[in-house]
């Protein structure tokens, strides 16, 4: 039968699971708003 106290004990979170979640939250995300702004500047510039 499995020792569920001693599983626990032995537990470590997964190092990928940490380093996503950083990535996650120091990147600047690009929204649809930034994406048609710089649409548009590139449509300007063509002209």
């Amino acid at each position: 039968m499995i020792n569920f106290e001693e599983e626990l004990k032995k537990f470590h979170p997964s190092l990928e699971v940490e380093e996503f979640e950083a990535a996650v939250y120091n990147q600047d995300l690009t929204d649809m708003a930034d994406v048609l702004v710089r649409m548009i500047e590139d449509a300007k510039e063509e002209e």
